[in-house]
C-alpha cells in the first residue's frame, strides 16, 4: 500500500525506520550503511522529510541525528500507515482472534530496529496460549503480508527493553486493554 503512494523506495525505508518505533534514531552515514544506499540518496530524503516536519534533526558532536517528530500532526497517521505496510495490524488481529489469553505481543529483531528485512520476529506472551493455532497462523499471516513471520511463545516476558531492542505492539494490563501503545 505504501509503495503505491510513495514511489521512492529510500523514502519508504526511512519512514519505516523512524515510524515503526518512535524511539529509533539514526544519522546519515549509519542509515546509508544500514540501507545499503548512497549517502546522497539518504541525505536527499532526510532533508525532504525534515523540511516537511516529519523528522527532527539534532546536531550531536560531528553528526546530525534524526528521529520521528512525535509532535507532527500526522505522526500517528504515518505510524498507522507504516504498521499496515509492514502487516503488524494483521498480526495483532489474527493473534487475538483465537490465541488464548494474550498479555503482550512484542516485535523483536530487525523490525523493532526499523529495518524492513522481510522477516518479522514476534514474541507472544501469555498463559494458556493455543500453540496449534500459532503454528497455522504463521502461514496465513505470511500469505497476507508477504513477509516471513517467526513466532515464539512464552508465559512471561522477562527481557527488559533496555537489554533487547523490542517493540511492544499489544499489551493487556489488569483488565484494561492497550492496543498499539506506540500509536
Amino acid at each position: 500500500m505504501l509503495d503505491t503512494l510513495i514511489t521512492s523506495k529510500t523514502r519508504i525505508r526511512i519512514l519505516v525506520k523512524f515510524f515503526i518505533n518512535a524511539a529509533n534514531n539514526g544519522h546519515l552515514r549509519g542509515l546509508a550503511e544500514e540501507m545499503n544506499e548512497s549517502t546522497n540518496a539518504i541525505r536527499k530524503e532526510l532533508n525532504n522529510l525534515s523540511e516537511a516536519g516529519y523528522l527532527e534533526k539534532k546536531a550531536v558532536k560531528n553528526t546530525v541525528s534524526y528521529k520521528a517528530n512525535k509532535k507532527h500532526p500526522f505522526f500517528s497517521t504515518l505510524q498507522k500507515i507504516v504498521f499496515q505496510h509492514i502487516g503488524l495490524d494483521a498480526i495483532i488481529e489474527m493473534i487475538l482472534a483465537r490465541m488464548g489469553t494474550v498479555e503482550q505481543i512484542v516485535v523483536l529483531g530487525d523490525y523493532a530496529k526499523g529495518i524492513d528485512s522481510g522477516v518479522i520476529e514476534v514474541l507472544v506472551v501469555g498463559k494458556e496460549l493455543n500453540q496449534e493455532y500459532i503454528d497455522q497462523l504463521a502461514v496465513k499471516i505470511e500469505q497476507e503480508i508477504s513477509r516471513k513471520v517467526l513466532f515464539t511463545t512464552q508465559k512471561n516476558y522477562f527481557l527488559p527493553q533496555e537489554q533487547v531492542k523490542s517493540l511492544i505492539i499489544y499489551e493487556e494490563i489488569q483488565d484494561k486493554t492497550i492496543k498499539n501503545p506506540t500509536i
